[in-house]
């Protein structure tokens, strides 16, 4: 980042941003306050986005001893939006697909503790799925596809859509009025971005306004971050083993072929067959609207783009200063810049097949 939009140091930092205030004793008092009490083991699990932990409790909640604690960034979603991600999660749940989701408490799944909003469920183990194996991926394409269900039964009101404004346009224009990039970068990521933007503007699935047409096509609420990280395989033998899904914190608007673009990997050949498996798997359950695969790149190009933004937007956090070390960099901007001319070439190429 250049050196007049740089921010202080991770540790001056700390001092200023709200997760500084997020101590073990909090995480404790908030349990407590709900009537939880934890017996002192408490484990700080990987997430950038939020603040999760693992507590063990003196006496378990609902046949759990051992529950997830999430403390949502502050400022991120209104009240509204989250318990939005919570309706969906018990949606999923009423339909028996394997979605882990909040607990209910007290009469509730959001409770409030000091400045922070927090939700507590159960542990879910499980390890990454094995995505080079066709049949692991039509057994997820298919818990996709009953996910999809219940998302087309109704829609968000409050939550955000996936669309060219909201990932792209907005995120290009935040990055440029912040000052982020390098003088010698910005130039030309400024126009690979045009050119990638008006490439995905013309598409015909697309409005003028950037949003996908959803008489076209059908928007539904998604995941929304569905790659390999958050969806936890058991073992099969086992009774409910399989796939199951996780952190619906980024649940939004769009189209369906969103939750399946980012489980493809390798080269083109590979991404086909992979897409293959997921849809042979997700049309056992329910048709999948093919005309969707020629927004695959497009959706992939947005989310490029949104990366960056959303790694400028948090660099006041402590956190991201320590773990996205090379952020910022002119090596970095020119490496993005490239990346966006290799998505061009991939806007101008034929749709991968399934």
């Amino acid at each position: 980042m250049p050196e007049d939009s740089m921010p202080r140091s991770p540790a001056a930092d700390n001092a200023l941003h709200p997760y500084a205030r997020l101590m073990p004793d909090t995480v404790l008092d908030a349990l407590a306050g709900i009537g939880l009490y934890g017996d002192g083991r408490l484990m700080a699990l990987s997430s950038y986005e939020n603040r999760v932990y693992q507590v063990q409790l003196e006496d378990p909640v609902q046949g759990h001893r051992v529950v997830v604690v999430k403390f949502y960034r502050p400022g991120r979603w209104s009240e509204a939006q989250i318990l939005e991600e919570h309706a969906f999660s018990a949606d999923l749940q009423a339909a028996e697909v394997p979605a882990v989701g909040p607990l209910t408490l007290q009469g509730r799944t959001l409770h409030q503790h000091d400045g922070f909003a927090f939700s507590v469920s159960p542990r879910r183990g499980g390890r990454q799925p094995e995505l080079d194996d066709g049949e692991v991926l039509e057994w997820t394409g298919r818990f996709l596809a009953r996910l999809h269900q219940v998302g087309a039964q109704r829609p968000f009101q409050v939550r955000p859509a996936l669309n060219l404004h909201t990932f792209g346009r907005a995120a290009v224009d935040g990055l440029l009025q912040g000052r982020v990039l390098p003088a010698d970068a910005e130039g030309p990521w400024r126009q690979a971005c045009e050119q990638v933007l008006a490439r995905i503007a013309a598409h015909p699935l697309v409005l003028p306004d950037g949003r996908f047409d959803g008489q076209q096509i059908e928007l539904i609420r998604l995941h929304g971050d569905c790659h390999p990280g958050n969806i936890l395989w058991t073992p099969t033998e086992v009774e409910g083993g399989g796939p199951h899904f996780v952190d619906l914190d980024d649940a939004r608007t769009g189209p369906a072929v969103q939750d399946l673009w980012m489980l493809l990997s390798g080269d083109r050949a590979q991404q086909n067959r992979q897409l293959g498996s997921l849809i042979d798997g997700y049309e056992q359950v329910c048709e999948f609207d093919r005309r969707q695969l020629s927004l695959i790149e497009p959706l992939r190009t947005l989310r490029l783009i949104h990366y960056s933004a959303w790694l400028a937007s948090r660099w006041d956090d402590p956190t991201f200063p320590i773990n996205f070390p090379w952020f910022g960099s002119s090596d970095y901007w020119h490496g993005q810049t490239h990346l966006l001319h290799d998505q061009l070439e991939a806007l101008d190429a034929d749709p991968l097949v399934a």
